[in-house]
């Protein structure tokens, strides 16, 4: 007997092309339904309001799509308001999720916006299955690694039912991408890991001991000093009064070694990670994902395949590609991975290296072998009992060739590494 699913949208199409044909399995939809009723239908969900948020808002209400949720966990800042411009100074310290929704709800009542002042991890699962599609606006890797691997898991547990496609737009100054993800059917976001910056870092024997920029200085002020004085207060780079004892800090000391340059603005810029944003940069990029998911929900025009990229640093130049899916990727291929180390490599080193392999670029590894806890990063009392084995070396702790179980903030579901000694 066949089953047929009645889809909401004219994602279903795309669907009966592009996925492999499973006997006895159909989708279906209503051929009377018009472009504009499908927008109609469509819940839209849009990750992040900030720079391109706002603009991805803002072009979603006025093409049409009528049932739109934005959720952000940030409040707004002074410095957003030059390309954020959903925002005014009245805002400042207010979440943007819900100031953002506010401002489209008066422009465009039309519009059914619903706003979430939340991390998106806060969010169970039945609320992402409850969408037709997601759009990324995020400038944070680890959280669009996060939503990817969710998704990519929804459609693995749920089938059809928690098959949403992911437009994901980012932009670095006046470079930027959109790149549509249909999970389990073209390339994921990890399967591309390695076109993504990574984060600058300074090596601590500079900032510790020979300063030369005032970048140096902030790093040793908010890194060493920061944890020197307050040992069990994490600094916020959102909270004015932290940020301004870096400066005092940062200055005192760039002082020292005739360092100019040290400013409240570059300060935070170091301690978030801040990557200058353009408002240009913003409206191409969001115009494009906005674009798309016109596109994959009505299937007015074929969509994207699959990449597409931008850049204004001489002129304005732009090309799109199909990014191959990767068959060992750690999300939607074989979830296992390989490193090879010496045997006198230190257990604190193996997880710097899951950290910075352009395989893993993992955040905070937790790392178990079987029943034994190799090194657990939460909570505070299973890290403190496992500290001690950061200092011995892995061939201490287990043998070569063993499999580990790594679990990390950036993935929903753990990973399978396996470790070999080189000599």
């Amino acid at each position: 007997m066949a089953l047929s699913f009645k889809c909401d949208t004219g994602i279903s199409r795309y669907l009966q092309l592009k996925a492999p044909h499973v006997e006895g399995f159909s989708l279906v939809n209503d051929e009377n339904e018009t472009p504009r009723d499908l927008l109609a239908k469509a819940k839209v969900l849009v990750i992040g309001a900030g720079g391109l948020g706002c603009e991805i808002l803002k072009n979603l209400a006025m093409s049409g799509f009528n049932d739109i949720h934005v959720i952000d966990m940030d409040t707004i800042d002074l410095s957003n308001l030059n390309r954020q411009f959903l925002f005014r100074k009245d805002d400042v310290s207010k979440p943007k999720a819900e100031v953002a929704a506010a401002f489209i709800r008066r422009r465009s009542p039309h519009v059914s916006i619903t706003s979430h002042f939340k991390r998106i991890q806060e969010m169970p699962e039945e609320f992402y299955l409850d969408f037709t599609l997601i759009i990324c606006g995020l400038d944070s890797i680890e959280a669009r690694r996060w939503i990817n691997a969710l998704v990519c898991g929804m459609v693995e547990e749920h089938g059809f039912k928690g098959f949403k496609p992911i437009i994901d737009g980012g932009t670095e100054g006046l470079r930027g991408n959109a790149r549509v993800i249909l999970p389990s059917i073209n390339a994921c976001l990890d399967c591309g890991l390695d076109l993504y910056s990574k984060k600058v870092t300074y090596p601590i024997c500079t900032i510790a001991n020979t300063p030369r920029l005032p970048e140096h200085c902030i790093e040793w002020a908010s890194v060493l000093e920061w944890a020197r004085i307050f040992p069990d207060k994490k600094l916020d780079g959102d909270d004015p009064d932290h940020i301004n004892w870096v400066v005092e800090k940062a200055a005192a000391r760039a002082a020292d070694f005739n360092i100019p340059g040290i400013n409240y603005s570059l300060a935070q810029g170091v301690v978030k990670n801040i990557i200058p944003a353009i408002a240009s940069t913003n409206a191409i990029v969001a115009a494009a994902c906005t674009n798309e998911a016109l596109k994959v929900v009505t299937t007015c025009n074929p969509y994207l395949d699959n990449y597409m990229f931008y850049s204004g640093l001489e002129g304005v130049y732009m090309f799109s590609f199909p990014y191959a899916r990767n068959p060992d990727c750690l999300v939607c291929g074989k979830k296992a991975g390989s490193l090879s180390l010496s045997a006198n490599t230190t257990l604190e080193d193996l997880i710097t290296a899951l950290r910075e392999s352009p395989v893993f670029q993992l955040r905070a590894p937790t790392l178990s072998l079987g029943q034994t806890n190799l090194y657990f990063q939460k909570p505070k009392e299973l890290e403190e009992l496992t500290r001690p084995n950061l200092a011995k070396s892995i061939g201490e702790l287990f043998e070569s060739g063993s499999t580990l179980t790594v679990t990390d903030p950036t993935l929903t579901t753990s990973l399978s590494v396996t470790v070999t000694f080189c000599s």
